[in-house]
C-alpha cells in the first residue's frame, strides 16, 4: 500500500471517529433535553393564612423560592417539596389541616422548578440537596423548634425525603407521598412509553443518567434508603396510581428498618390530593406520634 493509501485510511478512521463522537454527543444532548422537567411557575398564593415569601440559598450558588407559613412560637415545622415538574402551589392542599394542627410550614420549589433558580439538570439527589437546605433554613428560624423539623415529599420529592433521612439523624419524621421504589424501574417505564428499546439504547440512557447525576440508582433507590432511615416514616400511596404501582410502596415498606415505618394505602392516582384530604387525621396523628417518640428519647 502506498503512502497515499495510508493517508486515506488515517483520514477515514479519523473522520469516522469524529462522526461517532459527534453522534454520541448528539444522543447525550437529546437524552438531557427529553428528561428536562417542565417548569410551571406558581400563579396563586397560600390564601387565608399569614405567610411570606422566602429565598433560600442552596448548593452551586442557586436560590430556592418558597413560602413560609408560621404557626405559634416554638412550633414544630415541616419542609414540603413537590414532585417532578411540580411546584410549591401544587402542595397547598396540605396547608390548612397541617397549620391548624400547629405546624409551621415551608413550601418550596426545587431547583429548575417553579420560581427557583435553574440549574444544569434536576435529579433525585439534587431534590435531596434542596430539601436539606430547606430543613437547615427552618431549623435556623427563631420561632421554630429545631428539634422537631420533618419533611413531606411527593414522588421524586418523597424519594428525596427518604434519601435525606438516610443521611442525617435530626429529622423527627418523613411523610412520603407516592414514592417510587427504584429509579431504574421508573426510567424503564418511561423508555417503554417512548417506545425506546432497552437494548442497546435504553441501557445506555440509564448508564448516561447515572453518570450525569453522579450516583448509582441502587444507592438512591427508596427501596434501599428506607433500610437506613431511623426516624418515623409514613408511606402514603394511591391504590389507583398508574404511574407508580402501589406494589412499589409495598416493596419500600417490606424493606423498612423497623416498625417506625407505617404504610397508608388509599384510593387515588399519582397526582391527586383530594383523597389525601380524607386521611389528614391519619397523617397528623402520625406526625404527633413521631413527636412523642422524639420527646421520649
Amino acid at each position: 500500500m502506498g503512502e497515499a493509501g495510508v493517508v486515506a485510511i488515517i483520514e477515514w478512521t479519523f473522520g469516522f471517529a469524529l462522526l461517532a463522537i459527534l453522534s454520541m454527543l448528539g444522543v447525550n444532548r437529546l437524552i438531557r433535553f427529553s428528561l428536562t422537567a417542565p417548569r410551571v411557575p406558581e400563579i396563586g398564593v397560600p390564601e387565608g393564612l399569614p405567610w411570606y415569601e422566602v429565598q433560600i440559598p442552596t448548593v452551586r450558588g442557586k436560590t430556592l423560592f418558597g413560602w413560609f407559613i408560621p404557626a405559634n412560637e416554638g412550633a414544630p415545622a415541616l419542609a414540603v417539596v413537590h414532585g417532578w415538574g411540580g411546584n410549591a402551589e401544587m402542595m397547598l392542599p396540605l396547608l390548612k389541616p397541617l397549620h391548624a394542627a400547629g405546624y409551621s410550614l415551608l413550601f418550596f420549589d426545587a431547583r429548575s422548578h417553579g420560581r427557583s433558580d435553574v440549574d444544569t439538570f434536576a435529579s433525585l439527589p439534587r431534590f435531596a440537596e434542596d430539601l436539606e437546605q430547606a430543613v437547615n433554613w427552618l431549623q435556623a428560624q427563631p420561632n421554630v423548634d429545631a428539634k422537631y423539623v420533618g419533611v413531606i415529599g411527593h414522588s421524586v420529592g418523597a424519594g428525596a425525603g427518604l434519601l435525606l433521612a438516610s443521611q442525617r439523624r435530626d429529622l423527627f419524621a418523613v411523610v412520603s407521598l407516592a414514592a417510587f421504589a427504584h429509579p431504574a424501574r421508573i426510567m424503564r417505564r418511561w423508555l417503554k412509553l417512548k417506545r425506546i428499546p432497552y437494548l442497546p439504547l435504553g441501557a445506555y440512557v440509564l448508564f448516561y443518567i447515572q453518570r450525569v447525576i453522579g450516583y448509582r440508582f441502587d444507592d438512591i433507590a427508596p427501596c434501599h434508603t428506607i433500610s437506613t432511615v431511623n426516624c418515623p416514616v409514613l408511606l402514603a400511596h394511591g391504590t389507583e396510581d398508574d404511574m407508580v404501582p402501589v406494589s412499589e410502596a409495598q416493596e419500600i415498606y417490606a424493606n423498612r428498618r423497623d416498625d417506625q415505618v407505617r404504610l397508608l394505602l388509599m384510593p387515588g392516582r399519582h397526582d391527586e390530593y383530594d383523597e389525601m384530604e380524607h386521611h389528614m387525621a391519619t397523617l397528623i396523628g402520625f406526625l404527633d406520634d413521631a413527636r412523642r417518640i422524639e420527646e421520649a428519647k
